[in-house]
């Protein structure tokens, strides 16, 4: 409809006082029945044809039947306006109450049309509106906002005795297999793995689909702890069988989050939390599918989101320093290197051990800074020794797998030697067997190229990993690290005394130098000297120690060897 046709109505807009629409038709109606009044009025004023008295009578009757009709008027009007009020108060209650209207359908001409039309819109919009909150447009299942409802129904119709369980599903490969094969894929695959639950989840249980790469599920009337771990079993088996799409197999690797009420939580918030922090637990294994909500795995939760977190400014802070443990060569007893081993003193966390705030490192990808800046302080410090008139000592740093995957490492490292002025033959790199998993040809040409600089090579906690005789050969390594695991109970344990006896035979077979860490009593020494080992580095000799009393060992154990030798 052309908008000129409002133009009487926003006409009458214009005055403030006539606010409402049945206000602009009473205004209108009043005005209109009063016109032939004026036009009596008119003809009286300019009119000299009448006596006083007949001009009374005329202007008496004139004003009586105009407030008759009026009033007629305006109290029909009213009662004509009542449908176009009613669908607008249809519309007002819906958007602020959600109440639907019961408007009458059965009248026939365009107000009753607008009432039914309205009737019916409003319906079959909540309806819609209903469907897209409670449910996942893709698969028609509940979503989370459903979910949060019907686990809160079900725990108000559960008695003191019943047990529910939660369980919130991850589905880790999804991400990738979006990012890779691409939405309509990933579509697809959400959908079958909706079937496959749901084909699988009973009477008993109910099923939501809460995001991409998220499921929910309520199990209702357990019995016990072992009917839940049972069925949560059952669904890793489910969902681990691959799922074949356009010719290809796919793997979904779900992990599941785990908690029962009434024993974790009593409310909707207590066990989704609970659940969810159960599988974040679950996330944080490599090698773990499944886990049940536990107070002692949420203190550990705790913990690690505030490593997590203090981490990031702990370089800034100057809260990260090094300690150094020396490693000795046992052909002559003189040390040889030192490892640079990185600490954390935090104020709130007090001293964080590596083991804890080292994979949290390399998950977040602070290591990539903390790691240049472990590299450029450990060479700093090995300069200031060599000022203090220390002998040169190899300087070893931990490389990690993720500033391995840099693409500008060797820029990175050779600035930091420009910068240093550090002799690169004084530098031994340690690497993990993880990085030979993949990326094959380009971790050869990166440990070349660092190689070609002069720096040394070892290969760190050889044996622990994916051990592999033809990656040896063909790798620029010049140093392989027993770990200590293999050395604890050396040589009264013959399986490690086996292990440790092989790896120093294979790397005497490639040329390599052998280390051996974690070395504690003289049995473990004796053991390691009688089988070629070359160098040994641990508590035996000295504990990691700081860059002063790293200074003031060396020179005391540099003055024993004197002695000893004269």
């Amino acid at each position: 409809m052309n908008d000129r046709s409002l133009y009487l109505y926003a006409l009458i807009s214009r005055f403030k006082s006539v606010k409402t629409y049945k206000s602009k038709i009473m205004l209108i109606a009043f005005v209109g029945t009063h016109v032939p009044l004026l036009s009596i009025l008119a003809y009286v004023v300019f009119s000299h044809s009448l006596t006083l008295t007949a001009t009374i009578h005329l202007l008496a009757i004139a004003i009586i039947a105009t407030l008759l009709g009026t009033i007629a008027t305006l109290y029909a009007l009213h009662h004509l306006l009542a449908p176009v009020k009613l669908t607008s108060q249809a519309l007002q209650h819906y958007l602020e109450q959600k109440k639907l209207p019961n408007l009458p359908t059965y009248f026939n001409d365009e107000v009753g049309t607008l009432m039914a039309n309205t009737n019916r819109t409003i319906k079959q919009l909540d309806r819609l509106i209903r469907y897209t909150t409670n449910y996942n447009n893709l698969t028609g299942l509940p979503n989370q906002h459903l979910f949060q409802n019907l686990l809160q129904q079900t725990l108000a119709q559960a008695n003191e005795n019943q047990q529910i369980g939660v369980i919130i599903v991850h589905l880790t490969s999804f991400k990738d297999i979006h990012s890779i094969l691409g939405r309509k894929i990933s579509d697809l695959l959400q959908r079958k793995i909706a079937l496959r639950l749901a084909n699988k989840i009973q009477k008993n249980a109910l099923l939501a689909h809460l995001s991409e790469d998220e499921f929910g599920i309520i199990k209702k009337n357990l019995k016990n702890f072992d009917d839940l771990n049972v069925f949560a079993q059952e669904l890793l088996e489910l969902l681990n069988k691959p799922f074949s799409l356009f010719g290809k197999e796919i793997f979904t690797n779900p992990k599941l989050g785990i908690t029962v009420y009434p024993f974790d939580g009593i409310t909707v918030e207590q066990l989704l939390q609970n659940a969810n922090t159960a599988l974040y637990q679950t996330r944080q294994e490599e090698h773990q599918n499944c886990q049940f909500y536990s107070i002692k795995n949420n203190d550990k939760l705790q913990r690690r989101l505030a490593i997590k977190e203090q981490l990031r400014y702990a370089l800034r802070r100057g809260e990260l320093f090094l300690h150094y443990q020396p490693r000795i060569n046992l052909a002559n007893n003189y040390p040889v290197a030192v490892e640079a081993l990185l600490r954390w003193q935090n104020p709130q966390l007090g001293l964080v051990p590596p083991t804890e705030f080292i994979p949290i490192a390399e998950q977040t990808k602070l290591i990539l800074s903390i790691g240049e800046w472990v590299l450029r302080s450990a060479c700093i410090q090995q300069q200031i020794w060599q000022q203090e008139g220390l002998p040169s000592l190899r300087i070893s740093v931990n490389l990690s797998v993720s500033q391995f995957k840099q693409s500008n490492l060797i820029k990175k490292i050779d600035k930091i030697l420009a910068e240093t002025g550090f002799n690169p033959s004084y530098l031994e790199l340690e690497v993990t067997e993880s990085l030979f998993v993949e990326n094959f040809d380009q971790t050869i040409r990166l440990l070349k190229q660092l190689k070609n600089r002069g720096i040394n090579l070892s290969l760190d906690d050889f044996g622990t990993g994916y051990s592999s005789l033809s990656y040896l050969q063909q790798f620029p390594i010049d140093t392989l690290k027993i770990d200590r695991s293999f050395l604890f109970d050396v040589p009264s344990n013959p399986d490690n005394t086996a292990v440790t006896k092989g790896i120093i035979a294979l790397a005497q077979s490639l040329n390599l130098h052998i280390t051996a860490e974690g070395v504690e009593n003289s049995a473990q020494l004796e053991y390691l000297k009688a089988q070629g080992c070359q160098e040994v580095q641990g508590y035996y000799f000295s504990k990691p120690l700081s860059a002063y009393n790293l200074a003031r060992f060396l020179s005391s154990y540099y003055r024993q060897l004197e002695e000893t030798a004269s």
